[in-house]
């Protein structure tokens, strides 16, 4: 017998001596079940042990990520986007509890398959991972990423400047739907107003939608499209979630998204794009190499 099924086992048996305690005497039930006294208190006292707990709040986290796919992902979509977030389970742990918890991946001859790497029809890739940019305000970059709170997700959605990796725009949500990019490329516009901008993105459908058509026009910038399935094409931005996580958030579970808004707001404004040495930019922050960019261009005119 495995070590599950003997703890499982024990569960079920320490239940029922509970439940029929006032029915058969607790020794009695005990001695023809085979449970040891200090094992049965023990448990009477904490019946649900620490994995218990942590599948518990494990759970939560996946339902999160299956409805946040709109019941498209199974386990192995869950799992990437648990490990994406910081999430150390293995993958059969995140199976096991998809299974238990009747979590199926919604299939059909109607779900439309593509294929890794296809280059978009509607919008193409003009950035072409071309991510260094020697003028401000040429080319900008968005993405969304997802937070961890006992709430459930908390969505961050950020637009960066490429010549200095400066985070000049940024929104975050508990649901991602199509208002987090724009309060996000909003805040980027607001600060900064050049015409003909380029600004990249990946074919999320928050990106595909008529609002943020009719955005992008309105605000004279130019669209384009990372390939389907290719992280690649946005490595910037996915580069900055990463440093995001390992440096700030840690794998740490915030207790409400208001304290998660509130660690991002500090991390983005007051730490990275103000202090955080970047090795692209040899050495200085995006404030101070966009400062001594705008130094050098008043020398030279």
């Amino acid at each position: 017998m495995s070590g599950k099924q003997r703890v499982s086992r024990v569960r079920i048996i320490c239940e029922f001596i509970r439940d029929h305690r006032h029915e058969f005497g607790v020794k009695t039930m005990r001695r023809v079940l085979e449970v040891a006294p200090s094992g049965f208190y023990a448990w009477l006292k904490e019946p649900v042990s620490n994995r218990a707990r942590e599948d518990a709040g494990l759970l939560r986290l996946i339902r999160a990520s299956f409805v946040a796919s709109h019941g498209i992902y199974g386990a192995p979509g869950v799992f990437l986007d648990l490990r994406e977030a910081g999430e150390t389970c293995s993958k059969h742990r995140v199976e096991r509890l998809m299974r238990e918890d009747g979590l199926r991946a919604l299939h059909g001859d109607c779900v439309r398959r593509w294929s890794i790497g296809t280059p978009s029809v509607l919008i193409p890739n003009i950035l072409q991972r071309q991510f260094t940019v020697t003028l401000p305000n040429k080319v900008r970059v968005t993405d969304i990423t997802y937070i961890r709170t006992w709430q459930g997700w908390l969505y961050l959605a950020v637009v960066m400047d490429l010549f200095s990796r400066k985070v000049i725009g940024w929104s975050a949500g508990p649901t991602i739907k199509r208002d987090l990019v724009l309060n996000a490329v909003l805040m980027a516009v607001r600060r900064r107003r050049p015409r003909g901008t380029i600004i990249h993105s990946d074919q999320g459908t928050q990106y595909g939608s008529d609002a943020w058509r009719r955005f992008w026009r309105s605000n004279h910038l130019e669209r384009s499209m990372s390939r389907k399935s290719n992280c690649w094409d946005n490595a910037v931005a996915g580069s900055f979630f990463s440093r995001l996580k390992k440096e700030r958030i840690k794998k740490h579970i915030y207790r409400t998204r208001e304290l998660a808004l509130i660690d991002l707001s500090d991390y983005i404004d007051s730490f990275y794009n103000t202090k955080r040495c970047h090795q692209h930019l040899g050495g200085v922050s995006p404030d101070q190499f966009e400062a001594a960019h705008k130094a050098k261009s008043r020398r030279v005119h």
